[in-house]
């Protein structure tokens, strides 16, 4: 993530939740080259093949968010100034347990949240999605009704909710960025765009279920850059405000699949197999960013083509990570 503006905020305690996800990795790539003290929490079953380059240069504590106690306790002795929330589970088809998305997205929230508060703060971001909206027939506008259609939409409402209720109701500087689709490095083998290129990169054939399904797909270093400067912006934004992070555009998963196809020279077509899922079948998906653009000055830097380089190229030298995955 070379040539990316540089964090302003120093010496500050910073503590990350889901630092090895895909968001929370990249995140953390980012800031332990801050002047920053920077803290995580991992799961014992924590998988770190995205930060294991850059753990030994943070502080690590051991700690599930849905372990009320244990999450005070950490959080009392670490006193964090800074909090990013980036701990999340369901957002994968193969993430189906609803007892463990509602105690992480929502319980493990509450708890991170209560604890910081009892202790006293600078900055909470929680990290919403998309996927809080449901379905719409336009641009969807951060004060737009939330219908969510499944129980990861329905946790992630309710956390950005408890979080906002909180802000207002204290006083507290609490504020969520809600993303849409980000894709980059270090994304997930069976999202589309990692199974997309690495299946182009290795000539495979490609199965695709949705391939006129809709998304406003974003750059992770333009979302990392949301991050930053949300982060720096900090005392001059209102409390408990919510912002879109996205393109502002929606693209066919059928039009990043000839936009990929032609970078990596890849000559076979795909085949239409499974079924798609209800959110597929929506011809409009994309975020209205006039508020973030407002509120923080930030746009994109990369439309989707030029995002789309930089993936490629990063994972043509890292697809030794993805070796057995696709």
């Amino acid at each position: 993530m070379e040539n990316m503006v540089k964090l302003i905020t120093k010496n500050k305690k910073i503590l990350i939740t889901g630092s090895t996800g895909f968001v929370g990795a990249n995140l953390l790539h980012y800031l332990v080259n801050s002047d920053n003290e920077i803290h995580i929490f991992l799961r014992e079953t924590s998988n770190i093949w995205r930060i294991k380059d850059v753990i030994g240069r943070v502080n690590k504590h051991y700690c599930d968010l849905a372990n009320r106690e244990k999450t005070r306790k950490i959080v009392s002795n670490i006193k964090p100034e800074i909090i990013i929330n980036l701990s999340t589970y369901g957002g994968y088809p193969f993430q189906k347990d609803s007892t463990k998305i509602i105690n992480t997205n929502f319980m493990g929230t509450i708890n991170l949240l209560d604890a910081c508060i009892e202790m006293g703060f600078n900055f909470f971001i929680n990290t919403g999605s998309s996927s809080e909206y449901g379905i719409k027939n336009k641009p969807m506008s951060e004060s737009d009704l939330l219908e969510p259609i499944d129980i990861y939409g329905a946790s992630k409402s309710a956390a950005t909710l408890y979080c906002q209720a909180l802000a207002k109701k204290y006083n507290l500087p609490i504020f969520t960025l809600r993303l849409f689709s980000p894709y980059g490095y270090y994304e997930e083998s069976t999202r589309l765009i990692p199974y997309l290129t690495v299946s182009m990169l290795k000539n495979k054939k490609i199965k695709i279920s949705s391939p006129y399904a809709v998304r406003d797909f974003i750059f992770i270093e333009d979302v990392i850059d949301a991050f930053i400067k949300i982060i720096d912006k900090k005392g001059r934004i209102p409390t408990g405000t919510i912002l879109n992070v996205g393109s502002g555009f929606d693209t066919k998963v059928i039009e990043v699949f000839e936009i990929l196809k032609g970078m990596v020279d890849y000559k076979i077509n795909f085949n239409v197999e499974g079924f798609p899922r209800e959110s597929d079948k929506l011809q409009v998906w994309r975020a209205n960013t006039k508020k973030i653009q407002k509120t923080l000055g930030w746009r994109p830097k990369y439309n989707l083509e030029n995002g789309l380089i930089k993936t490629v190229k990063w994972f043509r030298e890292n697809i030794h990570i993805y070796e057995g995955e696709i």
